[in-house]
């Protein structure tokens, strides 16, 4: 099954994805180490590999005595993924909506660098749209 078919994902395998997305590729035990304090033993971060595999997200490729996962698409095409999901299930599929809830909620610790960066972007797809 693909990556972007199967956007439901626990906290515990979304902060996986995030440290093998942060790292390249990991061992398991490195991916346990990447959790942090709160780390789930090793026999449990074995088994989420295992389901994240199983669902689509990672592979692994064995070297020497040691497994090595990877993500399977890249960590800019699962965020598009992930977004469109999101805009599909609470938004009705709108950008309008999605970006006025954000800005609705943010918009006071958006620096004016920030707001500028998005008033360019809101321009350039005027000048793509025309």
């Amino acid at each position: 099954m693909a990556a972007t078919s199967h956007p439901t994902l626990s906290r515990r395998e979304r902060q996986i994805l995030d440290v093998l997305y942060r790292r390249g590729r990991a061992t398991a035990g490195e991916v346990q180490e990447g959790l942090g304090a709160d780390a789930p033993g090793y026999s449990a971060v074995r088994a989420h590999l295992r389901v994240l595999e199983e669902k689509g997200h990672i592979r692994h490729e064995a070297e020497g005595k040691s497994y090595i996962f990877t993500p399977v698409v890249s960590r800019e095409r699962a965020r598009r993924s992930a977004l469109r999901h999101v805009l599909d299930t609470f938004f009705e599929g709108s950008v309008e909506q999605a970006v006025t809830a954000l800005l609705d909620g943010s918009a006071k610790r958006l620096s004016t660098e920030e707001l500028e960066h998005i008033s360019r972007l809101i321009e350039q797809a005027r000048q793509e749209g025309r």
